[in-house]
């Protein structure tokens, strides 16, 4: 019998859909799965929601749920780590100081000030969870859905000895998008795709071993299509490859499309895939979330039947890889740049293709990336880098930087500007930040 942790089971959607996928694998199905969160109630409604699937699939697997970590990821074969450190109240400043300077973010999870701001929240309680792997089991496989994911990957694979990657949906998400797009079955497509999280690129795009982007091409002249992600369609037409995750994210990843007011309402407003351009949309969401997450539960668990169909997340064919029924398994994950992207810097976190096996994890090499596409890379690698060791000696001067060259802030502001927002962000931040002792 295996057993898998989930820390931050609280995460419904997530937790749901990867436990129905890890006992839709027989070599799984009579796993233990030990539910970790420090909110009890949202614990305990997770619990009846996992003891829901597992009488639904008649599996011989057990549910445990606690608020000890330790409890949880003792013995543990695997892990799957979806926290969130802090409340919207919290990180609602990582949005709204921006935007008082002008800087006019979506989403913020990822990079840009929002992102290494969540990365400086979110580093300690990452490495705090690593100490205990290696402390109560050592030999499993970590799989982290947590933002920032470059940045926490980094640190973790630097200052730790624990068998991480991290895992974005984007990347299969975003292939789904475009075989339905060119009308293809998506068991036909095949790719290849790398550079870093949630700005990775398709450098082969492929429908029955044939080139599909010319096809792709003709698709987004169709205004509907063209509507539907019009950022990474942009991106698309003047870079020549297409780019993982939603048009909200990467339009805050570059310096095109959110520096004035009539850019964000022509491409940030009316088309940007998941969610709409708005600075306040992912706020509202959030705060809706907060207040009806409880309904939502309930609703769901008064279902008579739920779907125990597998879906496409990574983590239980990495899992059934590694120590399941040992079937190997691709994916594209986040880890060290160590020889697999020749023009990216050396040790940064990449997202390429990993093999997983009985013999555990095996990036591989890439090779270089189109130029024009790794110039983009480089910027936010680098900025990711120095916000890293920012974070790890606690030199607030080093995350000042980092964000000075942020393709959207410095689009926007001077340095003089982002000095003083940066200032600011750290003020509203400082009891999340005890590492940091000075930095005015």
């Amino acid at each position: 019998m295996k057993k898998i942790a989930f820390i931050g089971a609280g995460s419904f959607g997530f937790t749901r859909d990867l436990v129905r996928d890890i006992l839709s694998f027989p070599a799984l199905a009579d796993s233990t799965i030990a539910l970790m969160d420090i909110d009890e109630e949202r614990l305990a409604f997770i619990k009846e929601a996992v003891d829901k699937i597992v009488a639904a699939g008649n599996y011989p697997a057990k549910v445990i749920a606690t608020t000890d970590r330790v409890e949880a990821l003792k013995d543990a074969d695997g892990v799957v780590c979806t926290i969130l450190v802090g409340s919207v109240d919290v990180w609602r400043h990582d949005i709204e100081i921006p935007k008082k300077y002008g800087v006019d973010i979506n989403v913020g999870d990822t990079r840009g000030p929002a992102g290494v701001f969540r990365a400086l929240r979110t580093i300690p309680v990452m490495l705090d969870i690593c100490r205990d792997i290696e402390r109560y089991c050592p030999e499993a496989i970590f799989l982290n859905y947590t933002n920032p994911m470059a940045m926490l990957c980094r640190v973790m694979q630097e200052k730790s000895t624990v068998n991480v990657t991290g895992l974005c949906h984007s990347v299969q998400g975003t292939a789904s998008m475009l075989a339905e797009w060119i009308g293809a079955p998506l068991e036909e497509i095949t790719y290849l795709c790398a550079g870093i999280n949630h700005q990775a690129w398709y450098l082969q795009f492929k429908w029955n071993g044939r080139d599909a982007y010319p096809l792709i091409r003709e698709a987004i002249k169709r205004p509907e299509i063209y509507n539907e992600e019009q950022v990474r369609n942009e991106m698309f037409l003047h870079l020549d490859y297409y780019v993982t995750e939603s048009s909200g994210h990467n339009s805050e990843y570059n310096a095109w499309f959110r520096k004035r007011p009539d850019l964000i309402e022509k491409y940030c407003t009316h088309g940007t895939g998941w969610n709409p351009g708005h600075h306040a949309y992912i706020l509202n969401e959030y705060r809706r979330m907060e207040h009806k997450w409880k309904d939502e539960i309930k609703a769901w668990l008064a279902k008579e039947e739920i779907d125990l169909d597998r879906g496409n997340e990574y983590a239980a064919s990495i899992f059934n890889a590694v120590f399941g029924d040992g079937t190997v398994f691709e994916f594209n994950g986040n880890v060290r740049n160590f020889g697999l992207i020749d023009n990216l810097p050396e040790g940064c976190c990449v997202e390429v293709p990993v093999i997983a096996s009985r013999r555990g994890l095996d990036p591989l090499h890439v090779g270089p990336l189109p130029d024009q596409l790794a110039l983009l890379n480089n910027i936010s690698a680098g900025c990711e880098e120095m916000a890293v060791e920012g974070a790890l000696t606690g030199d607030p001067r080093k995350i000042f930087h980092a964000i000075c060259y942020d393709p959207l802030t410095s689009a926007v502001l001077s340095l003089a500007e982002i000095k003083t927002m940066v200032d600011e962000m750290f003020r509203v931040n400082e009891k999340w930040l005890p590492q940091f002792k000075h930095f005015n």
